[in-house]
Order: structure tokens, then sequence, then C-alpha cells
């Protein structure tokens, strides 16, 4: 709505100027319209400046308003958290504001009882694009209002930033609760001081034509006489690799362009980054996976070279615990999870109807191991996580098994979709997970087909 109306007033405005200016041309270059360094977010009622957009699988009617229980002025929101599932969601607006004035996201919080925040912040637009999410996770909140500040990183990169505040709290104890935002706004605090960032220390062993993204990556901040920890996204961070030859970095991520070793590195500002990552590279083992020839017409497909994909939220979701590095491999796209305990894909935004569908395919090559299973979830009729008609069901491969999982080859696992069981129907498929005792797995067209 607010779009909309930006859209006639734009038009309005150059209809008057049409008026009275006629058709010369202006002699001068034509300027953008300075963005809006506007630091409030929430303040009492919504404006239509802020439009509030629950993310995917939360309780969509759990925000709203409240006039009795305010900090100060003449309201707040108040978020009903439900018994199961979690409410959550992003503050944006629809024209970009400036925030590099501000170095804080500040709001104030209370709670029917005593609970955590799971993730309170700054950044994230709700469009999957986000580029500069800052959080503070687990933020404490009483039955009284207090203040919690959440430190920008590097407030120059918020030149044009549309999330301007996000939250997700989930039930706890087994039960809901009332949470309560107030005065939610950008700050410049002379208390935030001593910034002190962190790239995690890890060791990656890898191939020549993969690509990975740095993740977890934060910076402690001073704030009065606490320390807070803010989890944020690469993007604030500047990267440095030792050798350009092996491994460079772009925009957080790491392409590896040869073999041998090379260690990178971070900087946030002007300030060093504890850590580094140390990539190893070496030339590519496994080779293609056979290219399918199945008719596009019969297919749903997730991942794959030979067809148009479906989007996927994440090939290694939060909850999982598996380390996943895209590979490309002279044009052929290959996902690759090591550390592998189990793999979650997530197409929750874009459930699979598959009951058209007789199979589901997925090519594997695992170095070691004897078992491979691959568990299909369902989110029922509703198509939301939670309640009663949800349904999973796992298949588990290994050398005696149809179709047979082998060692130190590309395996095509061609699976009956009626071999699943456990699965009450399969119209709103939502979740693939995979598992086993192969610590390393390369995966490649996952699809569905008839």
């Amino acid at each position: 709505m607010t779009l909309r109306t930006s859209m006639r007033m734009a038009g309005a405005l150059a209809l008057a100027l049409l008026a009275t200016t006629g058709c010369s041309r202006d002699p001068g270059p034509l300027q953008p319209w300075p963005l809006s360094t506007d630091p409030i977010v929430f303040q009492d009622a919504f404006t239509g400046a802020v439009e509030f957009q629950a993310f995917g699988n939360s309780q969509l009617d759990a925000l709203g308003t409240d006039a009795t229980a305010q900090y100060e002025g003449t309201g707040c929101l108040r978020v009903n958290v439900p018994n199961a599932g979690y409410a959550g969601g992003a503050f944006v607006t629809a024209r970009p504001r400036d925030l590099t004035g501000y170095n804080a996201l500040v709001f104030y919080a209370k709670a029917s009882r005593a609970i955590t925040v799971d993730v309170a912040g700054l950044g994230n637009d709700n469009t999957g694009t986000s580029k500069y999410e800052a959080r503070r996770n687990a933020v404490p909140v009483s039955t009284t209002w207090a203040r919690v500040v959440v430190p920008i990183p590097l407030p120059a990169r918020l030149t044009a930033e549309r999330g301007l505040f996000f939250f997700a709290a989930a039930p706890q104890g087994g039960s809901g609760y009332t949470l309560w935002f107030d005065d939610v706004h950008f700050a410049l605090l002379p208390e935030v001081a001593n910034p002190r960032p962190a790239l995690t220390a890890q060791t990656l062993n890898t191939f020549v034509g993969a690509t990975t993204g740095v993740t977890a990556t934060q910076t402690t901040f001073g704030v009065g006489a606490d320390s807070v920890v803010v989890g944020h996204m690469s993007g604030y961070f500047d990267f440095v690799t030792s050798d350009p030859t092996v491994a460079t970095v772009a925009g957080g991520t790491i392409r590896v362009v040869g073999a041998g070793t090379a260690s990178v590195t971070a900087r946030l500002g002007d300030v060093p980054a504890r850590g580094a990552i140390t990539v190893n590279a070496s030339a590519f083992a496994p080779g293609h996976a056979p290219t399918p020839t199945l008719p596009a017409a019969s297919v749903i497909s997730l991942f794959s070279n030979a067809y148009s994909n479906r989007p996927v939220d994440k090939w290694s979701a939060d909850w999982d615990r598996a380390d996943l590095t895209n590979l490309n491999i002279s044009g052929d796209d290959i996902k690759l999870y090591t550390n592998l305990v189990y793999a979650g894909i997530e197409f929750i935004s874009n459930t699979v109807d598959a009951t058209a569908m007789t199979h589901l395919h997925l090519d594997v090559w695992v170095p070691s191991g004897t078992t491979f299973k691959v568990k299909l979830v369902d989110f029922g009729a509703n198509g939301i996580y939670g309640g009663s008609d949800d349904s999973e069901s796992e298949l588990t491969f290994n050398a005696a098994s149809s179709p047979a999982l082998a060692v130190g080859s590309w395996v095509g696992l061609e699976i009956p979709l009626a071999g699943f069981t456990g699965l009450a129907a399969r119209s709103h498929l939502a979740q693939l997970v995979l598992s086993g005792d192969t610590r390393t797995v390369y995966l490649d067209n996952l699809y569905f087909h008839r």
C-alpha cells in the first residue's frame, strides 16, 4: 500500500512540474532523491512508512499493537508467542534508509514471564538477499521494561537499508507467552565502543572449482560496562587472501581457483578480525554425474543443470549438522556435504506437490561408509510446520538395498515415492534430510519425476 501511494504522489508531482515548466530540458544532471535518515522503526503506532512481514512458517497473526502496556507514549507492539511453532518477522520499508549516522539499533522489551528472545536484530529485509544482517541471540527479557542495544558492526555499510528490525521467538518450557516491544529506533550511542571482530578459525579441505560462503562472523562490542556479541553476515567484513592463485574472496564468497594452500583473513573497517580460514585445495576426484535425459515436463527439479530448478530456501538448514560447499566443475554444479551427521534441505516457501510424481531421484558419490538415508517431510494440508497433519518417512540404502549404495562412484538413487510409507500425503513436501554413516557426500541431480 505504501509503494502504490508513493507512486501516485510521484506521478502527481511529475504532472505538476510539467504544468509549470513545460517541456524544457533541465540542463543539469538528474540527481537521486536523498534517502531518508529517519531513525524511527516503531513508536506508538504503525504509520505506513514501515511494514511488518511475518517469516515463513511463523504464526502469521502473532503480532499486533497494545495501548495499555507501553513503555512510554500511547502504544506498543504486542507479540503472542504460540505454544507450538514460533512468532517472528521483519519490519521493512519500501524506501531504503541511510543509517550510516547511527551505531546501534535500540528497543525496549518485556514479557509476561522471564524468557529469552531467540534472535533480534537489523538488516533482514525478508527477501532472502540481505547482505548486512546483524543480530543478538538469546536476548534475556524479564517482566519489566528494559532497554536492548544491538550495535551495528560497520554503519558505513548501511547506505540504503530496507530491513530495519527483525525478531524470532519460540515457546519456552512447553508453552507460549506474551512479548512486548516499544520505542524501536536507531541511535548514535557514545557507550557503544571497542569493536572486537572475529572470524571463526577453520580449515577447508576442498577442491579446485569449489565456492563456499564465509559464515559464523561476529563482533563483540563494549556497551557501557557490558560486552555484547553481535553475530552478523560476512558483508560487514573486508577479506584478504594470502594466495589469489589458490583462493579469491569477493562478497564473502571464497572461490577456489587453483591447487595449493591459502589463508583468508578479514577486517572490520580498520580493525583486524581474529581468526583465519585455511584453504587446502586439490584436484576434483569424483568427476561428473550422468546427465539426466528425462523430458522437463515430467520433472520437478530442485537441483540440476539439466532442468530449471524450483527455489530452495536452504541447502543446509540452521538446525542441521553438516558443512556445505558449492562446487562448479567445468560448468556442472555439485553440492558437497562434509562433517555430515544430518543435512536439512528446506523448500518451505515453495513446497512441492509431488502427488503426480512417481519417483525421487538423486545422484550421490560417497568415499566411504555403508549406509545412506533419505527422509522426506510433508507439512500437511495447511503447508505449515506443526500440527497433526505433518508426516515424514525415511529410507535407508546400503550395498544390499534396491537401489544399492556403492562407494567411490556416482550412484543414481531412483527411489519410488510409494516406498516412503510414512508419508500421509506428498502435496506439501517441504524438507528433505540426508544422513548416514558417511561423513562426506557429493550430491547432484535432485528431482522428482514421473
